[in-house]
């Protein structure tokens, strides 16, 4: 390796310490939202980030200040919100996003957006 060549890679170490560490998040975070609907666990999520589950783990939290989890569901919601502005049925728009219980949807949207689901297809139609 040539001198400038070193001096490149130390730049480059100096500025992003962290890229490989970032380009797995953000692998993991497309994995996430391309297969929200489906049923996805941590370990398929760590698998798209070529990491343990556990070093997933804390890598997601550090960039994205959440859990997978967490992040996972917050999607799901939002699509799930968005389904119901469209006109689509509350168990319709459950099931559409990845969620296996109409009852747990129900209590977990109206947690987050102050309303249940129901009100919010009504207030469409």
């Amino acid at each position: 390796m040539t001198y400038y060549q070193q001096e490149v890679h130390r730049l480059q170490s100096a500025l992003y310490p962290h890229a490989h560490q970032r380009r797995q998040v953000l692998v993991a975070r497309q994995f996430i939202e391309q297969h929200y609907a489906e049923a996805i666990g941590l370990l398929e999520m760590a698998e798209a980030a070529c990491c343990s589950k556990f070093h997933f783990l804390r890598l997601f939290r550090q960039y994205y200040g959440r859990t997978p989890h967490q992040y996972l569901t917050a999607l799901r919601l939002r699509q799930a919100r968005r389904r119901l502005l469209g006109g689509a049925p509350v168990a319709e728009a459950c099931q559409a996003v990845g969620f296996d219980s109409v009852t747990s949807f129900t209590g977990l949207f109206r947690r987050t957006y102050g309303c249940p689901p129901r009100a919010l297809a009504a207030r469409r139609r």
